[in-house]
C-alpha cells in the first residue's frame, strides 16, 4: 500500500500534467457552476422549497459573520469570498468519500515500479491545493485593505515609518525609543502574515491526508460495515474544516479593513453591529 503526500499523476495535456487531486477539484467546481447557474435561472418572487432553503442558509452565514465583522455591510462584502471557499471546501471533503475515491485507478509506472495510482483523491489532501487558497485569502484581504483604508493607511500598520519619522523629529529620546520598538512590531506582523499562509494551508491539508491515509488502512484490513463510523467522523471533520478555514478568512479580511483608530475606539465598547443598507 502506497500513499504518497503528493498528488499523482493521471494524464498530461501537452506539457500541463494532470493529476488525480486536480480532478477532484474539476469535478467540484463543475457541480458548484451548475448548481449556481441552474439556480440562479429558477429564481422566482415567491421562493419555492429550494429558493428558501437557500436564502435560509444565507442570511444564517450574515448573522454568523456579523458577530465576527460587527457590521452587515462588511458580512454582505465578505460573503461571496468567504462563502464561496466554505462551500469548495465542503463539497471537496464530502466528494472524497465517495466509494471508488482512492481505491479506482491505473496501473501506471511509478518509482520505477508498477502501481495502482487512484484516479481520484481529496483536492484537500495536496499541498498545492491548500496553500493555493490560503494563498487567496491572505491576499484577498490586504488587498481588500489597501482599498477601504488607502494603501499608506493599510501598509503603516506595518512598515511605520511615519511614526519613527515623528519621533526622529521630536528630538525626545522616548518618542525615538517607543517608534524603534514599534517599527519592529511591525516587521514582526509582517512575518505573522507569511505564519497565516502556513498555517491555513497545512491545517488544512493535515486533517483531510491524514482522513485519506485512515479511510485507506481501514477500507483495506476490515469489511465495509465497519469503516461507517470513521466515515461519519470524517463527514463532521469535513464540516469543521470548511469552517474554520472560512472563518480565519473572515477574521483576516474583518481586521485589514478595521484602521487601528477604530479599534481603539471600539474596544471595550459593547459590540454593535451596524443595519444593512435599505434596498
Amino acid at each position: 500500500m502506497n500513499i504518497p503526500i503528493a498528488a499523482e499523476p493521471i494524464f498530461e495535456i501537452g506539457h500541463f500534467t494532470v493529476t488525480n487531486a486536480y480532478i477532484n477539484s474539476s469535478l467540484v467546481t463543475l457541480l458548484i457552476v451548475i448548481f449556481a447557474f441552474s439556480f440562479s435561472r429558477g429564481i422566482k418572487r415567491i421562493p419555492g422549497k429550494l429558493q428558501s432553503a437557500v436564502e435560509s442558509l444565507i442570511e444564517f452565514l450574515l448573522g454568523y459573520f456579523d458577530q465576527v465583522t460587527g457590521s452587515r455591510v462588511k458580512s454582505l462584502k465578505f460573503l461571496p469570498l468567504v462563502g464561496t471557499l466554505f462551500i469548495f471546501i465542503l463539497l471537496s471533503n464530502w466528494i472524497g468519500l465517495l466509494p471508488g475515491t482512492g481505491s479506482i485507478g491505473r496501473w501506471l509506472m511509478m518509482h520505477g515500479e508498477i502501481e495502482l495510482v487512484p484516479i481520484l483523491r481529496p483536492s484537500n489532501s495536496d499541498l498545492n491545493m491548500t496553500l493555493a487558497m490560503a494563498l487567496v485569502s491572505v491576499i484577498a484581504s490586504h488587498v481588500i485593505g489597501m482599498f477601504t483604508l488607502g494603501f499608506f493607511v493599510h501598509w503603516n500598520k506595518f512598515i511605520q515609518l511615519g511614526g519613527l519619522w515623528k519621533a526622529i523629529v521630536s528630538l525626545k529620546p522616548m518618542n525615538l525609543v517607543t517608534a524603534v520598538v514599534q517599527f519592529g512590531v511591525g516587521l514582526l506582523e509582517l512575518v505573522s502574515e507569511v505564519a497565516k499562509i502556513l498555517s491555513l494551508s497545512l491545517r488544512l491539508f493535515g486533517n483531510i491526508f491524514a482522513g485519506e491515509v485512515l479511510m485507506t488502512v481501514i477500507s483495506s484490513m476490515v469489511s465495509f460495515f465497519v469503516p461507517l463510523p470513521f466515515i461519519a467522523l470524517e463527514l463532521i471533520v469535513g464540516v469543521i474544516q470548511a469552517t474554520v478555514f472560512s472563518m480565519l478568512t473572515l477574521v483576516y479580511l474583518t481586521t485589514m479593513t478595521t484602521s487601528h483608530e477604530a479599534h481603539d475606539e471600539g474596544h471595550g465598547e459593547k459590540h454593535h453591529v451596524e443595519p444593512a443598507p435599505a434596498t
